[in-house]
Parts: structure tokens; C-alpha cells; sequence
């Protein structure tokens, strides 16, 4: 792995700007610093690194932050912290309940064993069995049912009911939001400079929006644009104005991004502060699999390397700055991976 880029003193000015478009919207930029602060003690720093040959095949100058480094191998560690650090001892005494494509609920559950809450995770049937594996080996209650997320995400909603165990949603429940948001801030510390694009992947949508409420407030110059696999469209489609009816996902390499319904709080952001979104295709998130283990040696899952192949598919837009991707995760099921990798799915022509 090349180039890492050493925190050093911030690139970016330390302070907030006030900004009417951050009004009425939550989380708020103050949640994010006060996730930030109480995150410090618990994650360390994970590396932002640039490689010329992964530059050379975006076609633009990019930085990678390498969220697959946390503790559960993706960002959404973050959220899950940050929403056990700021739950009351009732709330962590009850247990938490949510559904899950895997690294939510992996992230929820190495929080409540670190608080020792219970933990509940719905997931569908054919989930990743990696996934399925990983939550399982950290404590957590596995319940498989139903066609998809969404459907998983009702069954939840009544085990908690029956339970009286808090209900977390993925993407409506802001100090999930608030903490993952966090990634963004220490994205700007370590920047060499000033970045022309964020680029970050697209499911529920906690991810793109506490990244738009942080790089707002501190680096409002630079473009958020969100990616989401062209297989499960819903966000993008609701951004875009179409309809906020969602779409129904089919099976894509990104199924942490495979999400139906549109997720009203998140998307309420999204239509504020995030200037585009991409959708990209099967060959483009495989591409950025590859592209990531050949230059960085690094793993990725699907819904990881999206960010990678939109800023691909928008390079020309950018050619001449400099763009940051996050790689959100690299929990992948290793029989796909080496599909991916020995080319076994390489797009035609």
C-alpha cells in the first residue's frame, strides 16, 4: 500500500460556518462534533492513503479512507458506539433490535458487547453467510426471515414491540447517523488539501447524509455526490424527484446498498445538501474490487468499492482536482471475492 497520508495539523480551517442550510436538519453539525469527541477515545484514526496506479485507473487524483480497518472491518462501527455512548443505562438494560445486511448489525452488536446490552439482528434469507457468521461470533442473536431487508426490517420492528427492546433503524436513528458522520471530519484533517468531490456509497442513506451535514459546515466547496448499485435504485430515484414510493431491489455485488423503501429522514438531507448521485453497474462495482486489491491490497465488498466506481464514472467531471473515496467496508463472502477477482464475472467485451 502506498502513499498513507499522516494526520498532521488540519487542512482545512477548525471552524464551524454557519450555514442556513444546516437549519432544522438532523442530525445536527453540533451531534456530529459531540459523536467525534466521545469516538476519540475508542477508534483510532484510520488511514487516508493515495496510490498513483489507482489514481491512473479513475482517471482523476483520489484519496481513499480506509474505513475497512475498523474493528468490524466497515464504518458503520461508528454509529453503533456512538448510539450505545449516548443511550441511558434503562435503554442499554432492555437490549437493542434491528435488521441488517451485516455490517449495521455487526457494528450494533460489537457496541452492546462492549456494553454488555443484548442484541437482536433480523436478517433475509440468503444473507451473506460471512456476514451471518461474523455477527454470531460477536455476540449477537440471529433471526433469518424474510424475502429482503425491508421485509426483514418489519419482522423487527415486531420483535422489539414483543421484547421492549429499543428498535434501531439503520438510517432514522440520528446518533447512528451523527457517528458515522465522523469519518467525514477526520477525512478533512488528513487531506493534503483541499478535495473537489466526496464520494460515498448509498443504502439508507446515514452514511451520505452525516458526511453532507459534516463537510457543510467545515469544507462547503467540496461536492458530496452519492453512489448506489443501479440494481437497488430507490434513493436515487426518490433524490432525482421521481418518487419516494422506493423501487425493489434485485441482486447486486452491493447487497449492504440493497435496500427498497426511501428512508424520509435521510433522504430529507440528501435533497438539501448532496449535490449528485451515481448509479453504477455489476461490472463497475467488480472493477473497483479489483482495482482495489491490485493497487492497495486491499478488501472490498461491493457496497465498499461503489464509491470507487462512481468516481470512475465521473472522473472527467473532476480531472485536473483532487476527489476522496470512502471505502466503507471489506466484508465480503470470500467465494465471491475470488469470483471477482479471477475475473470469473469480468464484463464482456
Amino acid at each position: 500500500m502506498l502513499g498513507a497520508l499522516a494526520p498532521s495539523a488540519p487542512a482545512q480551517p477548525e471552524v464551524e460556518i454557519e450555514d442556513p442550510a444546516l437549519a432544522g436538519l438532523r442530525p445536527s453539525f453540533a451531534e456530529i462534533l459531540g459523536a467525534r469527541r466521545r469516538l476519540s477515545g475508542l477508534l483510532p484514526p484510520t488511514p487516508l492513503v493515495r496510490h498513483p496506479g489507482l489514481s491512473a485507473r479513475v482517471g482523476v487524483d483520489c484519496l481513499v479512507k480506509l474505513e475497512n480497518t475498523q474493528p468490524v472491518g466497515a464504518f458503520k462501527v461508528r454509529g453503533g458506539l456512538n448510539l450505545l455512548l449516548t443511550s441511558s443505562p434503562e435503554q442499554r438494560a432492555r437490549g437493542y433490535v434491528t435488521a441488517t445486511r451485516g455490517n449495521h448489525g455487526q457494528s450494533l452488536a460489537y457496541a452492546c458487547a462492549r456494553f454488555g446490552s443484548r442484541c437482536a439482528l433480523v436478517v433475509p434469507r440468503g444473507n451473506d453467510p460471512a456476514k451471518n457468521r461474523a455477527m454470531r461470533e460477536l455476540g449477537a442473536e440471529l433471526l433469518v426471515t424474510g424475502v429482503d431487508f425491508d421485509a426483514a426490517w418489519e419482522a423487527a420492528r415486531g420483535l422489539a414491540e414483543q421484547r421492549g427492546a429499543t428498535l434501531v433503524h439503520p438510517g432514522a436513528t440520528q446518533a447512528l447517523v451523527a457517528g458515522v458522520g465522523t469519518w467525514a471530519l477526520e477525512l478533512l484533517e488528513q487531506s493534503p488539501g483541499p478535495l473537489d468531490a466526496v464520494f460515498v456509497p448509498v443504502g439508507v442513506g446515514s452514511c451520505v447524509a452525516g458526511t453532507a451535514i459534516a463537510l457543510r459546515a467545515r469544507s462547503p466547496h467540496t461536492q458530496v455526490i452519492g453512489v448506489q448499485s443501479a440494481a437497488a435504485p430507490a434513493m436515487t430515484l426518490a433524490w432525482r424527484g421521481r418518487s419516494d414510493a422506493g423501487h425493489p431491489p434485485a441482486p447486486t455485488l452491493a447487497d449492504g446498498l440493497a435496500v427498497g423503501r426511501v428512508v424520509a429522514e435521510t433522504m430529507a438531507v440528501m435533497r438539501a445538501l448532496v449535490d449528485d448521485m451515481v448509479l453504477v453497474d455489476e461490472d463497475a462495482l467488480a472493477r473497483a474490487i479489483r482495482w482495489y486489491a491490485e493497487t492497495l491490497g486491499q478488501l472490498a465488498e461491493g457496497a465498499g468499492a461503489a464509491a470507487l466506481a462512481g468516481a470512475h464514472q465521473l472522473a472527467s467531471r473532476f480531472r485536473g482536482g483532487r476527489v476522496a473515496v470512502l471505502l466503507s467496508g471489506g466484508n465480503v463472502d470470500p467465494r465471491r471475492l475470488l469470483t471477482v477477482l479471477t475475473g470469473e464475472d469480468r464484463e464482456r467485451g
